[in-house]
């Protein structure tokens, strides 16, 4: 009886450690699919560099999809104006924005981070009411 009860121990040890073994093989598949998507999403080589090719590209992409009226929404979350147009290297916000308090304000392209419905910022509401420029900053800028 009591060498029963061991062989049926050692069984189910086995069966726990098999288990555990494709538990961990299916984790860390699942992780290296994970780098490849985050690697292939920040535009990184399998060298760990940078591919600015694929950056410029993809934001010439962003930067058209941009319409008059979309939405502008920093990296928080919070509505910081409205699109006016694209303007240079610069996006216009509407000036009859209630964050615009009467004034038109411009923010680099630089700033999107994407472009859905949305024009997404990768910067938090702080830093672009600190950063953005009014339209007598741009046009007298010198």
């Amino acid at each position: 009886m009591a060498e029963s009860i061991k062989n049926k121990a050692a069984e189910a040890g086995h069966k726990i450690a098999e288990t555990a073994k494709t538990v961990g093989h299916k984790i860390a598949e699942g992780a290296e699919k994970a780098t490849d998507w985050v690697k292939e999403k920040a535009h990184i080589s399998d060298k760990g560099t940078c591919d600015t090719s694929k950056m410029a590209s993809a934001s010439a992409t962003t930067t058209a999809n941009i319409r008059e009226h979309m939405e502008v929404i920093a990296s928080c979350g919070k509505h910081v104006g409205v699109v006016d147009h694209v303007e240079g290297s610069s996006v216009k916000l509407t000036k009859s924005d209630p964050t615009a308090a009467g004034m038109h304000h411009f923010i680099p392209l630089d700033w999107v981070a994407t472009v859905d419905q949305h024009v997404h910022l990768n910067k938090n509401s702080e830093e672009v009411f600190r950063n953005w420029k009014t339209e007598s900053a741009v046009c007298c800028a010198g």
